[in-house]
């Protein structure tokens, strides 16, 4: 096949600005030739050459200007001159006017008839600049929203006056909930949540617009969505209860249901709740992944010493072991560590849990229905007639369920589960407040982990700085040790989304229930008595532990600050 010139020069570009190499360049023009794809789309396929260094070089070669659009600040004036529906058919964006012409960013400026039709529809003179495809996309999805394509559609399709509210016949919300553009837009809303690694999606209806917020790295982030979508909230609302199988024609009732999807060819369960609320269903979806691969122990956050003394208490004989910390601290993930540690075949391990979020081969796995009375109280009783080693508990919520995993404990069994407290020694008086006695607890008990779950920064962007004087004092905690330390700040970038952090780890303190603390729990003692006793054994705090993670230069101070005593602490570390 012909070698046309243009790619020819593109390759010569590349290779005299350094970015590309002469052999690599051969071989990307022999696969071009025998594919007939264009060498820019070869170079990016292999990965020879970065998606910005290729446009930079498709600018150069065509004499355009190249734009880094997250730079810009684009007027709202300008985004309304093009439609969302032209924008995204010929994926470019208007970024500025003068004098009667529109500047337009694409990222191919070879195409020269989408550049010819758009001038012809917006009877404008249009000047074309380079940019990526990456960074086009994300400029629709900022000043357009999510389907905001789709929304238009629907606009025209269903007159720009329609809305449907709350009150609107069931049959008719029905009808449109069937409509293949609300289909359309709820999946774009669930996808764009998986594409940035969002664990829930939050549609909540207020008074003037609906509001749609995906939480990614345990911080809530609203979505850009178009004004127009309130006009459609029912639609929307009701399409996805049909997904989750609910009762549409049910609105005065909370309701939860679960819908089963794949997203680049990974399976995933969403669990849909509604609560209702003056303005309409509020839904709540929690993403879970069928194909989640589980996290070891040795991936979870902890230090040596903290290790060590975990594994100690997991491979007990029996007991119990608590994991606390608040909704969303990762207790379910530890668990699932610690079962993924001890999951040998001469065990025999059964879970009770609500939901099941992982699905762990060897071990025996059994999901609650409070419907059906299936608790998590009647199911534990039942599983020690099922002759177990080891039994974790998604929750113990309630003094049936604790007095359930007590006796298991005093009968041989060993038993992890979680509770919902502030620190590890508060799991103490959370027991005894549930009714179970003091010498219970204190036979019984083997170890207390407190955990909470801090960003980390992003490995491309985070940025090497000093703190001042301030954020050390700020933070509190008993024998700063700054020698070595390598402090982070967070910057943002394309990887992270520009929020300058990607992913999450743990944070902990371990307490033993050894013999100095045994009789301060029998005598009743407050937390803070038994914490005191833990540190002088040697137990980190959850702040300490936090600390050893800034000085790593794993997270940030505020970031730590966030998630441990928040109340006390205002103000950003990075204030000059």
């Amino acid at each position: 096949m012909k070698i046309l010139s243009e790619d020819k020069m593109l390759g010569q570009i590349l290779v005299m600005s350094g970015k590309l190499d002469a052999d690599d360049l051969e071989l990307a023009l022999r696969e071009h030739g025998k594919t007939g794809d264009r060498l820019a789309s070869v170079l990016a396929k292999l990965g020879m050459v970065s998606d910005e260094d290729i446009q930079k070089a498709l600018a150069q070669q065509m004499q355009m200007p190249y734009v880094k659009i997250s730079d810009m600040q684009i007027r709202k004036e300008i985004i309304e001159r093009i439609p969302a529906k032209l924008v995204n058919h010929y994926h470019l964006v208007p970024i500025d006017q003068h004098n009667g012409t529109i500047r337009v960013a694409v990222s191919d400026p070879l195409d020269i008839h989408k550049l010819d039709d758009l001038r012809l529809m917006l009877k404008l003179e249009v000047e074309p600049v380079v940019a990526t495809s990456k960074e086009i996309d994300e400029a629709i999805k900022k000043y357009y929203g999510i389907g905001a394509d789709t929304m238009e559609e629907l606009m025209e399709d269903k007159g720009s006056g329609v809305s449907i509210d709350v009150e609107t016949e069931v049959a008719d919300i029905d009808e449109m909930a069937e409509d293949a553009s609300i289909v359309r837009f709820v999946n774009q809303i669930i996808a764009e949540a998986m594409n940035d690694r969002g664990t829930d999606i939050h549609v909540e209806p207020l008074e003037h617009e609906l509001r749609i917020r995906y939480r990614i790295d345990g911080m809530l982030y609203e979505a850009a969505i178009p004004p127009s979508i309130k006009r459609f909230q029912s639609a929307i609302i009701s399409r996805i209860k049909i997904m989750a199988d609910m009762n549409i024609a049910e609105r005065r009732l909370p309701q939860d249901g679960k819908i089963k999807t794949k997203w680049q060819d990974k399976e995933f369960d969403l669990r849909v709740s509604t609560l209702p609320t003056p303005y309409g269903e509020s839904i709540s979806i929690r993403i879970l992944s069928r194909d989640s691969e589980l996290v070891s122990l040795n991936k979870l956050g902890l230090d040596e010493h903290n290790i060590k003394l975990l594994r100690r208490m997991i491979n007990k004989p029996h007991g119990i072991l608590f994991v606390t910390g608040p909704t969303g601290s990762g207790k379910s993930t530890t668990l699932y560590a610690v079962l993924s540690e001890i999951n040998t075949i001469d065990k025999k391990i059964l879970t009770v849990e609500d939901p099941i979020e992982y699905r762990i081969s060897g071990v025996t796995q059994v999901q609650v229905v409070p419907q059906i009375d299936l608790t998590f109280a009647r199911v534990l009783r039942t599983m020690l007639r099922q002759d177990p080693d080891v039994i974790m508990v998604g929750e113990t919520r309630d003094p049936e369920t604790a007095q359930a995993a007590i006796r298991a404990a005093l009968t041989g069994h060993l038993v992890f589960s979680t509770l919902h407290t502030n620190d590890a020694a508060g799991a103490v008086s959370r027991l005894l407040d549930m009714g179970i006695e003091p010498f219970l607890v204190a036979s019984s008990v083997e170890g207390l982990v407190a955990q909470r779950l801090v960003r980390v920064l992003c490995p491309e962007c985070k940025q090497q700085f000093t703190p001042p004087p301030e954020a050390l004092r700020r933070f509190k905690v008993n024998n700063l040790d700054i020698e070595g330390a390598v402090f982070m700040r967070p910057v943002g970038c394309e990887k992270c989304r520009y929020t300058g952090f990607r992913g999450r780890t743990a944070i902990y303190e371990i307490i033993k229930i050894d013999e100095e603390i045994k009789p301060l729990v029998v005598d009743r003692q407050p937390s803070n008595v038994i914490k005191k006793q833990a540190l002088a054994a040697g137990m980190r705090t959850i702040r300490e532990d936090g600390w050893m993670k800034v000085r790593a230069g794993t997270t940030t101070f505020d970031e730590v600050l966030r998630v441990t005593m928040e109340d006390e602490f205002g103000g950003s570390a990075y204030e000059e």
